[in-house]
């Protein structure tokens, strides 16, 4: 697989290292013949530890056999979030330093989410790319404001922080962009 086609949730190895990325920042060249930089944010899968390195869009990376299956998240707790798997009720524990960003965006019985296994081991979650949630805190909605006017924030029920109009009122449910963490639209 090519730097370039690196996704978040992609699974690769190197240096003998399995690393699921949790992130990826595109550079793009300054200069006419410089090249595209891919930045990747990850974590190793055995030891958990940050990975963090560049490429060069077309530099080659080991692709790894990787597995996506449909599970329902069922709860949080001090161990970390469960998952079972829509199809075998099989269920699955990560703890929530390895949901570190999928966390905010998880509420009970969200469906749409994948598994993510290799090798038999269970290494993360892919989320829908919108989920819907309650505003459990913002200000008071302005009479009169309009869908283009400013913004305010709003804590979510998941305790995600985002920017909503200012017409958008405590108790609502909306929708959010999972990879942007941007409001999309009310629920």
């Amino acid at each position: 697989m090519k730097a370039g086609e690196v996704k978040k949730g992609s699974v690769f190895k190197i240096n003998n290292r399995t690393i699921i990325v949790k992130g990826v920042q595109v550079q793009s060249p300054s200069s006419r013949s410089g090249n595209t930089l891919y930045k990747l944010r990850g974590r190793d899968v055995v030891s958990k530890q940050k990975f963090e390195a560049s490429y060069k869009g077309d530099e080659t990376l080991q692709d790894v056999d990787l597995m996506r299956r449909q599970v329902q998240f069922l709860f949080r707790d001090g161990d970390g979030c469960t998952f079972m798997d829509t199809e075998t009720y099989e269920q699955y524990t990560l703890s929530d330093e390895v949901l570190e960003d999928e966390i905010k965006y998880l509420s009970d019985g969200l469906e749409g989410i994948y598994a993510l296994i290799v090798d038999d081991l269970f290494m993360g979650v892919e989320l829908p790319t919108t989920v819907t949630l309650e505003i459990s805190e913002t200000s008071p909605s302005i009479k009169g404001a309009s869908a283009s006017a400013r913004t305010k924030p709003a804590t979510l029920s998941s305790g995600l922080v985002v920017q909503v109009p200012e017409y958008i009122s405590p108790g609502e449910v909306i929708k959010v962009n999972t990879e942007s963490a941007e409001f999309i639209s009310r629920a």
